[in-house]
């Protein structure tokens, strides 16, 4: 049989280490949080940029989705001279809720002085 009697001392301790856990968690990060829409497009292009080693000139469209997000981001394929003979492309990008980027893939190439022929009649 232990003694589960508790002396003046070990109390003092163990009321010093409950504090001492609370201070702790009290100061541990909290669940990740929810990024702004402007973190989100700054994010997306610094990865993309990254991933495919292409420069990310503009996002094209931008959406918040059930699960995280999803952009068109313009991207500057082959740099050509004169500029408006640069071939451009549109990367679909998705990211998660967090803004970490899950997958991207090109939609469209198109030279940068060409007018969009999609969606026209």
């Amino acid at each position: 049989m232990t003694n589960t009697k508790k002396t003046p001392e070990s109390q003092d301790s163990h009321q010093s280490s409950r504090e001492s856990r609370d201070s702790r968690e009290s100061h541990t990060p909290q669940k990740s949080r929810r990024p702004k829409p402007m973190e989100v497009l700054r994010e997306a292009r610094a990865q993309l940029a990254e991933l495919t080693g292409m420069t990310a000139e503009s996002v094209s469209s931008f959406e918040q989705t059930e699960e995280g997000w999803a952009l068109e981001v313009e991207v500057l394929e082959l740099e050509r001279v004169p500029d408006t003979m640069s071939l451009m492309a549109s990367y679909q990008v998705e990211l998660d809720a967090e803004g970490q980027l899950t997958g991207y893939r090109r939609v469209r190439r198109y030279e940068r002085g060409r007018a969009d022929a999609r969606g026209s009649r």
